[in-house]
């Protein structure tokens, strides 16, 4: 790899930030603890600084030596609700919040490429790092859209990546066009009548009620949904009773749906809406559906994705490539490259533990790469 030497000469800064954050995670709009870190490290290094966009978001500013455009560059900063179990020295100090997804690397990445913009000052235009809060589902990049991020800090185009623990360390895989999935979350709320457990003719059991629905929606993409069409729907909680001898008078479901094809989640809400609807009248209860959508489908800009890929070649030659296969998991970044065009792209460090994992582990070699990328991005693209 033809990292940076300057990059490399801090690698071991980057990793001490890193772990720094991983030792003290944070959750979706509580990230005041690393908002700090951030604003305090931009400011250390001359750039300009706003706090508080989206609630814990973090922006800075730095213009290179001659005119040119504005490049924004983004990494994620909060944690998840998993308690760690990975026993390293650093581990998480908050019980149940930790670092699964390595929002601390990237956030030690984009500190990292800040860094050597600062010092070198040999780009055109102006950089724009955006340290993004809450990505884990709770809307971080909608919050700061919506408070004026790209009004407040207009950008040409913008670049985010993400950690893989299954690629090769060194690798950079970038997928022109749509990429990642959108995502829908959904609750479904039962009522029925609760009764003793020794006399069920009594209730209207809107635990069966709720374990029926778990069934049926199974039954939406196997016998609605074409064959070809690449779309899953999980239900992945399921909440009811607080008793042995207690019939339960409701009962809740939640899940998501992931999609590539608006069209396909709008028919899976009417088919799932249509179940709730069928099964309390045939029960006699009351059953509502809650559907949102939390991530749109991640495009990547097809010129822009390959502007990336020939990046990441300059610092790592064939272990760029570019990737063809669509990832069913979601990433907020997409709501911002609906409104700035750019791309995202996956880096490896070959771990090989899942990502969302208790078990989940970064290699910080990886630190080095993700800054001088990011640092890349802006060094040729501002000059575009």
């Amino acid at each position: 790899m033809t990292i940076p030497t300057r990059i490399q000469d801090f690698a071991a800064d980057l990793t001490a930030i890193r772990r720094d954050l991983h030792e003290h995670p944070e959750l979706g709009f509580q990230e005041t603890r690393t908002a700090g870190i951030v604003a305090a490290e931009l400011e250390r290094l001359g750039i300009a600084v706003t706090t508080g966009i989206g609630k814990t978001g973090v922006v800075g500013v730095l213009k290179g030596n001659r005119p040119g455009r504005t490049i924004g560059v983004r990494a994620d900063m909060d944690a998840l609700p998993i308690h760690e179990q990975t026993n390293l020295p650093y581990a998480s100090k908050t019980p149940g919040v930790m670092h699964a997804c390595g929002h601390d690397a990237h956030t030690a990445m984009l500190l990292g490429a800040a860094r050597y913009l600062a010092e070198t000052r040999d780009f055109a235009g102006t950089a724009v790092f955006i340290f993004q809060p809450a990505e884990e589902g709770l809307g971080g990049a909608r919050a700061m859209i919506a408070d004026g991020l790209f009004q407040r800090f207009p950008c040409d185009e913008i670049y985010g990546l993400h950690n893989s623990p299954f690629h090769a360390p060194g690798e950079v895989g970038v997928k022109p066009g749509p990429a990642m999935a959108g995502a829908n979350f959904f609750d479904i709320r039962v009522t029925g009548k609760g009764a003793h457990a020794a006399m069920p003719e009594a209730s209207v059991d809107a635990l069966m009620v709720a374990a029926g629905l778990v069934g049926q929606i199974q039954t939406i993409k196997a016998r609605n949904v074409p064959s070809a069409e690449r779309i899953v729907v999980s239900v992945t909680q399921i909440h009811a009773g607080a008793a042995y001898n207690v019939i339960p008078e409701t009962a809740s479901l939640a899940g998501t749906v992931r999609y590539f094809n608006r069209e396909t989640a709008a028919l899976v809400t009417e088919r799932m809406q249509a179940l709730c609807d069928g099964a309390a009248a045939a029960y006699g209860c009351q059953v509502t559906l809650e559907m949102r959508n939390v991530f749109d489908v991640l495009e990547n800009d097809p010129t822009l994705a390959q502007a990336m890929l020939e990046a990441a070649a300059g610092l790592v030659g064939e272990q760029a490539q570019e990737k063809t296969e669509l990832v069913m998991g979601s990433e907020d970044f997409a709501d911002m490259l609906q409104v700035v065009p750019g791309a995202y792209c996956t880096v490896g460090h070959g771990s090989g533990v899942a990502l969302h994992n208790p078990g989940y582990v970064f290699d910080d070699a990886a630190l080095p790469l993700g800054a001088a990328l990011m640092a890349r991005m802006v060094e040729t693209r501002g000059a575009a």
